[in-house]
């Protein structure tokens, strides 16, 4: 009795003891914390970022010409033209941030519609859009973007373009880099769950197509998309990022890409022009990539266990 009293006593323990194990094991890890903490910082930044006591920031402070960081009234210091770098860095977040998120919202919902859609109906419609996702990707981002801004937000003495346009027509450039990408993702994935049992016995019930799409097929596709739109996210700021190194981004210094390329030439005098926007974009597309992996993992041990 004193033996069978025991293993009972280890087995309620065992028990108890379970649930705090799997709570611990199921811990997030720190850099889940870090780079969500960073991502709110932008998001909020962004959005809320007009009602911050900061100054404008394209005013210029000549009393503060290239202030180093930690001067009164200016905590990260000001560019050789006398603009605060925080608003300036906080004004960035909201265009880098804008068009990122527009454009892999934009991107990838449209390319998941025509990916899922080509996956699930094959025939010629699935030849004829895997062979324009082909041609696509075959261009290089930077080089699409670059092309479409050329034409489309040309600028010159006798017609500037304006920092909207520049904007939009940014915006619509990455928004069809990112399509393919995705649609090729989607379609990939969908391809992976269309012949499962349950999609076919969902058929054989009669259920309509698009049903089955959106009850059975868009669930267990959206993880990928997921996965790969957070690392698309840090691929587009990348891509403003060059896009303004080279002159044809966003001007004056609205966003980080822009704020970089005009301090890349004061890089002696005033060090922190290039370092400070440089930093914001790294951390962000650290900690996008680093969410992107995390889910994709997510999806993989998921997917093990089915």
């Amino acid at each position: 009795m004193s033996e069978q009293s025991t293993i009972h006593a280890e087995t309620a323990a065992d028990s108890v003891a379970s649930p705090a194990k799997q709570k611990k094991e199921r811990k997030r890890p720190v850099g889940f914390y870090v780079a969500g903490s960073w991502l709110s910082i932008v998001v909020i930044a962004a959005i809320f970022g007009p009602l911050l006591p900061l100054p404008a920031w394209d005013e210029s402070f000549y009393d503060f010409l290239g202030a180093r960081p930690g001067t009164s009234g200016h905590f990260l210091g000001t560019t050789q033209d006398g603009y605060d770098m925080l608003a300036g860095l906080v004004n960035g977040a909201k265009i880098s941030a804008s068009v990122s998120f527009v454009a892999v919202l934009l991107g990838g919902g449209i390319g998941s519609f025509i990916g899922v859609t080509s996956a699930y109906f094959r025939g010629k419609f699935d030849v004829i859009v895997t062979s324009i996702f082909n041609v696509m990707l075959s261009i290089p981002n930077l080089v699409l973007s670059l092309a479409l801004l050329s034409v489309l937000a040309y600028s010159d003495a006798d017609n500037p373009a304006t920092t909207t346009r520049r904007v939009m027509v940014l915006m619509l450039s990455l928004t069809l880099v990112i399509i393919p990408i995705l649609g090729r993702i989607a379609r990939a994935s969908t391809l992976q769950w269309a012949g499962r049992e349950f999609v076919l016995a969902s058929k054989s019930m009669g259920t309509k197509d698009f049903t089955i799409i959106r009850k059975h097929i868009l669930p267990n596709v959206a993880p990928a998309i997921l996965a790969i739109g957070f690392l698309a996210i840090g691929s587009v700021i990348i891509v403003e990022g060059s896009l303004s190194i080279l002159g044809i981004g966003v001007p004056g210094g609205a966003s980080w890409g822009s704020m970089l390329a005009n301090g890349r030439g004061n890089i002696a005098f005033s060090p922190h022009e290039v370092y400070m926007p440089s930093l914001c974009i790294a951390f962000t597309v650290i900690s996008s990539n680093w969410f992107g992996d995390y889910v994709r993992r997510k999806l993989d041990l998921r997917e093990a266990k089915i």
